[in-house]
């Protein structure tokens, strides 16, 4: 090769390796889409979670009085701890892929 296509030569080496490599990281990038995707589910869920057991916990005390919103206040923070390990769980799943 002469000096002449040196310059074409290397620019089309550029363009190879530059479209090489989305193709490349195209399954990472998916990746970490899903990831980060299943963790703002997991996330939302945490908040809903939360609205609820305050909501549920306000209705037990003005219709039972303190100890009926503890009581519901531990059996909706059990819910809340089940589902964030299970939307870890689906993170890690993903993750994992």
């Amino acid at each position: 090769m002469s000096m002449k296509h040196s310059p074409l030569a290397g620019a089309f080496l550029v363009g190879l390796v530059l479209t090489a490599v989305p193709a490349i990281a195209d399954e990472p990038v998916r990746k970490a889409g899903g990831v980060v995707a299943e963790s703002a589910r997991t996330g939302g869920h945490a908040v809903r979670d939360g609205f609820l057991t305050f909501g549920r916990t306000v209705r037990s005390f003005f219709t039972g009085g303190p100890s009926a919103a503890r009581e519901t206040w531990h059996e909706n923070a059990v819910r809340t701890r089940e589902n964030a390990r299970d939307g870890a769980a689906a993170v890690r799943d993903e993750a994992n892929r």
